[in-house]
């Protein structure tokens, strides 16, 4: 007999990964409410979405005995919902909101591991007094409480700056946090939350300098367990800009230590549990000094392949056994790799695109190099502008997951498939660009 996996926003990214979870066929897998409706949307009706999917949950005829999800909001706030109604194991709503309001989760972080946290403060972009407003020092990062992928971030270095963001902020907030406000009117918040709606930004101290790294976990029956930490590297010349993560993380054991030691602290004293999550920190080497970045109450999509690479399956084995109720049955150091990447193939001016590679380019790339997947998010005729969720800085072309036996192959291998997959952008007119 096999369980009924329900996944939101099912993608072809995961239709290539499940096949390799140990156990495979304990699972039967049906996909809830579609990729389209809770990712590549212009706007995400949030009760709209829950009835929708409670709708499809009724007309299954079999049992529901697990719902899952791997993507950023909403479908983040989805599964504390749905789940609720069903009985199933999963955080709850307000452990979620302690993760993801990221102005919540800088007061619960600040009680239990100030050292890692920065100077923050809420600021609401619709107020007259806004830049008047600011307590914090300049430099900032400026971001909505409630966004991913750099969406609505800036780097803010004085108030004229400020000025200037502002009203790109109020035109875009709302496609994020109009649907959030509907998800926080379901929890009990406390007084100095519930005043801070999905229509506010969070203003926080600039803490870029160092190392990146994302812890991936889970909890269970109130255990605190690591799967492994990545290594995230970033474009010299724009700091919020990912090139590339790598598995598994190069940092000293005592350090790796420390940022299990400081999640723990966290997750204990929200009360997570029975989920994955992944947290991601700075190291400012030269202090000595760890930094919170955010947490997230999900399995980081961007690592599946990696791990299956190093490890020999995708952590989404963790998602779906925490969400079965089950010890996560997730193998270590069993993959074909030392060392594995997933590399963005970004580009940081807007143009049209010519040429994306073939599909025999791509699948000569997969072939040559074994348990290489290479995907594209653009198109022949698109505008680089049109893509959703991009950050302030650059443009993901597509990305590529592979792997080699040390670092200094995995440079050479990645290299050897950019040559491999020939884009062709052509820059803007001058009138296209005003």
């Amino acid at each position: 007999m096999s369980w009924n996996v329900f996944i939101i926003g099912q993608d072809e990214l995961s239709r290539q990964m499940l096949p390799h979870l140990r156990h495979r066929e304990d699972y039967a897998f049906h996909e809830l409410l579609s990729f389209e409706e809770v990712v590549h949307a212009d706007e995400y009706p949030f009760e709209r979405l829950v009835a929708t999917a409670l709708a499809q949950l009724e007309r299954f005829p079999g049992s529901v005995d697990a719902i899952v999800g791997y993507w950023d909001f909403p479908t983040s706030g989805l599964l504390p919902v749905l789940r609720r109604e069903y009985g199933l194991p999963g955080p709850s709503l307000e452990a979620f909101l302690k993760c993801e309001h990221k102005y919540w989760s800088r007061l619960e972080q600040a009680k239990v591991i100030p050292a890692c946290v920065p100077a923050f403060q809420a600021i609401d972009p619709f107020d007259e007094r806004a830049v008047d407003s600011v307590e914090i020092d300049y430099p900032f990062w400026i971001k909505p409480i409630k966004a991913h992928s750099s969406h609505l971030g800036f780097l803010i270095e004085n108030a004229d700056q400020l000025r200037e963001a502002l009203p790109t902020i109020r035109g875009g907030i709302g496609r994020f946090g109009e649907p959030f406000d509907e998800v926080m009117a379901l929890a009990e918040l406390p007084e100095e939350v519930a005043a801070i709606s999905g229509h506010h930004c969070i203003a926080e101290a600039i803490i870029s300098a160092g190392r990146q790294c994302t812890l991936e976990g889970y909890v269970q029956n109130g255990e605190v367990h690591a799967e492994g930490i990545i290594d995230s590297l970033r474009d010299e010349t724009h700091a919020s800009v990912l090139l590339r993560y790598e598995y598994p993380s190069t940092l000293p054991d005592a350090l790796q230590e420390r940022i299990l030691s400081n999640t723990r602290r966290f997750l204990s004293h929200i009360g997570y549990d029975d989920g994955p999550f992944n947290i991601e920190y700075f190291l400012d080497e030269e202090n000595d000094r760890l930094w919170l970045l955010e947490i997230n109450s999900r399995i980081s999509r961007s690592h599946a392949a990696i791990f299956q690479l190093v490890d020999g399956a995708p952590h989404m084995q963790v998602m779906v056994d925490t969400a079965l109720g089950i010890a996560p049955r997730m193998p270590h150091r069993e993959g074909d790799y030392a060392i594995a990447a997933k590399q963005m193939l970004r580009v940081f001016e807007d143009g049209w695109v010519r040429r994306v590679p073939s599909q025999e380019e791509i699948r000569e790339v997969e072939e040559r190099f074994p348990g290489t997947l290479v995907h594209l998010n653009v198109k022949e005729g698109m505008q680089l502008s049109e893509l959703q969720h991009q950050d302030s800085f650059s443009f993901e072309l597509g990305v590529l997951f592979t792997g080699a036996e040390n670092r200094e192959a995995l440079i050479e291998r990645i290299e050897a498939c950019r040559r491999m997959l020939p884009f062709e952008i052509d820059p803007l007119t001058e009138q296209e660009s005003h």
